[in-house]
């Protein structure tokens, strides 16, 4: 005769050691509980939930997996959460892939995700709470989020999504609300504020970003510049001559000039620090020793020596504008090498601004706020966005205007939370329907046959983690 105390011991053998913990996952807007999370009970939720067919109006987030498969985003989550494929931390990176394209600060809280479509898309049968996000993104380190971003880079330069001729520099700042005690900023004669800083580095033939680095808000543009420039360097293997690198007047000083010019393969490009003694030296410039290039422009090159540098001298290129001289106003750049003055101000220098433009159109992906300080999480869920940007740039050009020119946000409205559908499986493909679907025409032409269309381009249809079932779209 059994023990009556047998349905309690059962329990001592629930989680076994070295077994799977449960995972803690939100079930409505304000509860949470824990479910277990070991690779057989992931594979029979979703494959009970793909058997009973979901529907809901975040289907458009499905056309993100081909996009996903081409840039080989699984692979990559794998390695950064050095997990086994069929354990449940490559889905929570996709899970934050996914939220980081519909441009959500509340996903997991604000709203309850009860139509299954979106967790199938991660290849999960639940929505993970903020808590086990948590825990997953403070397990990554920042090296383990910069290897990320090399190899997603130089995958992205391979199919050419950027080539690294011309590139930019830049921080974006956000305002922090963190209570920590840290450096103030000061912007634009507003009140010193905190603040919690990105520094980028964009290519702005394309427009797309190559790699980004963070800190505290004690770091300062240069110094952050260097890791940048470390960084894109593995990116692009630029060679010697081939890149430059534009900068404002924060990253002008004389370290970073030394140790681009010494170090590093790019050339940069800086404006220099308008002050009253650069503005004398300037009108004090004789005359012949500038070009003219058209009405009310012209050019000089100099020879230039900073103080204290150890690197120089490099080469000071001054733009004189107007005609008459009680009409002349000044500007100098510095370069670390000898290039033709005027392409480089006329042509490359003004292109600097599609950094501010990405900043505009796409920092709703994640690159807006600042939930922590802890800088292995922020590096994690910044990582995650930027291969959220780059599926949606791959799905953008499928697209015609004007929806090509939509930003994150719109997007993200438009499409990844716009669009209607369901989701059932047959045989060994899930299909993908969509009823009324903006620009149907177009993605149909790219989207239906799939597998074929993946093959044709060298590329596994299968979605590994969807169990290897092949993924197709229909539109209606």
């Amino acid at each position: 005769m059994s023990s009556r105390s047998t349905a309690f011991k059962k329990k001592l053998y629930r989680y076994r050691p070295g077994s799977e913990p449960p995972i803690e996952v939100r079930t409505n807007r304000k509860r949470t509980k824990p479910v277990p999370c070991d690779p057989r009970s992931i594979e029979h939720g979703v494959r009970q939930f793909l058997a009973d067919k979901v529907t809901g109006n975040l289907a458009g987030i499905w056309l993100l997996a081909p996009e996903l498969l081409r840039l080989g985003a699984w692979d990559l989550a794998c390695d950064w959460t050095g997990q086994n494929p069929k354990h449940v931390g490559p889905r929570l990176a996709l899970q934050l892939i996914h939220e980081a394209a519909l441009c959500r600060t509340g996903l997991r809280q604000g709203r309850t995700l009860n139509q299954r479509i979106f967790e199938l898309a991660n290849g999960l049968p639940f929505l993970a709470s903020d808590m086990a996000v948590h825990e997953l993104l403070g397990a990554r380190s920042v090296a383990d989020s910069l290897r990320f971003q090399v190899a997603l880079g130089k995958i992205r330069r391979a199919s050419g999504h950027f080539g690294g001729r011309l590139l930019a520099i830049d921080p974006h700042r956000v305002r922090s609300f963190s209570k920590r005690h840290m450096r103030l900023h000061g912007r634009d004669r507003q009140r010193p504020a905190k603040i919690a800083q990105t520094f980028f580095a964009l290519d702005v033939d394309t427009g797309q970003p190559i790699c980004f680095t963070t800190g505290t808000s004690a770091r300062t543009a240069a110094s952050a510049a260097l890791e940048l420039l470390e960084l894109a360097s593995d990116i692009l293997d630029a060679k010697a001559g081939q890149a430059l690198v534009l900068a404002d007047s924060e990253h002008f000083t004389v370290e970073l000039l030394d140790r681009v010019k010494t170090e590093t393969n790019f050339d940069l490009l800086v404006p220099m620090r308008s002050r009253a003694s650069l503005r004398a030296q300037l009108g004090a410039l004789p005359p012949e020793v500038f070009r003219p290039r058209w009405a009310g422009y012209a050019t000089a090159k100099l020879p230039y020596t900073p103080h204290k540098s150890q690197a120089g001298p490099f080469h000071q290129y001054v733009q004189r504008q107007g005609e008459r001289p009680e009409e002349y106003s000044f500007n100098a750049f510095l370069g670390t090498r000898d290039g033709n003055e005027v392409e480089e101000l006329a042509g490359d220098f003004p292109k600097r601004w599609h950094v501010e433009e990405f900043f505009n159109a796409h920092q709703a992906l994640g690159w807006n706020r600042a939930g922590t300080c802890n800088l292995n999480i922020r590096y994690g869920q910044m990582t995650m966005a930027l291969v959220a940007q780059a599926a949606i740039d791959q799905l953008r050009k499928r697209l015609s205007l004007p929806t090509t020119s939509w930003d994150a946000k719109h997007m993200a409205t438009a499409i990844f939370a716009g669009l209607e559908g369901d989701v059932r499986v047959q045989d060994n493909t899930i299909t993908v329907t969509y009823y009324n679907a903006h620009e149907a025409d177009k993605l149909r032409g790219h989207y239906e046959d799939l597998p074929a269309k993946l093959r044709a381009e060298k590329i596994d249809p299968r979605v590994p983690w969807l169990y290897g079932f092949e993924l197709d779209f229909r539109f209606r």
